[in-house]
């Protein structure tokens, strides 16, 4: 068994954005040398989540963001006194981890599937923690 860790970084440019990091985790996977496991990847941060969805279609990614905006909506009533309560609640919602399989020296993901960093507080330079055991 074998284990590989590394911190990878990321610099976002929007308040609120989803960023496609497949091709990041995937070059991580690479260089690596496992060849069968599992990829961990988890967010350190309180304003921030990761998850998979379709990567085909940058409107998906444009429409997630525009239904958590309109869902969780930054609200007046918040008393957090920095004031970004709302995305909090966003990166809570979505979570701070994943678990990705890895087949071949290759992220296990759909046809359509992509693995996107979610920024709800920015823009910042962002730490991305990615785990991988296997052989």
């Amino acid at each position: 068994m074998m284990i590989s860790n590394e911190i990878l970084s990321l610099k976002t440019k929007a308040r609120e954005a989803l960023y496609d990091i497949t091709d990041l985790l995937q070059d991580f996977v690479k260089k690596s040398g496992i060849k069968i496991g599992q990829l961990t990847v988890f967010i350190p941060h309180t304003t921030a989540a990761v998850t998979v969805n379709e990567n085909t279609d940058p409107d998906v990614a444009r429409d997630m963001v525009m239904s958590l905006q309109n869902n969780l909506p930054d609200d007046p009533a918040f008393r957090h006194l920095e004031g970004n309560s709302h995305a909090h609640v966003k990166a809570s919602v979505i979570g701070p981890s994943l678990t990705v399989l890895i087949d071949a020296h290759r992220l296990k993901l759909g046809t359509w599937q992509g693995v996107f960093f979610c920024e709800f507080d920015g823009p910042r330079h962002r730490k991305i923690f990615v785990q991988i055991i296997g052989n």
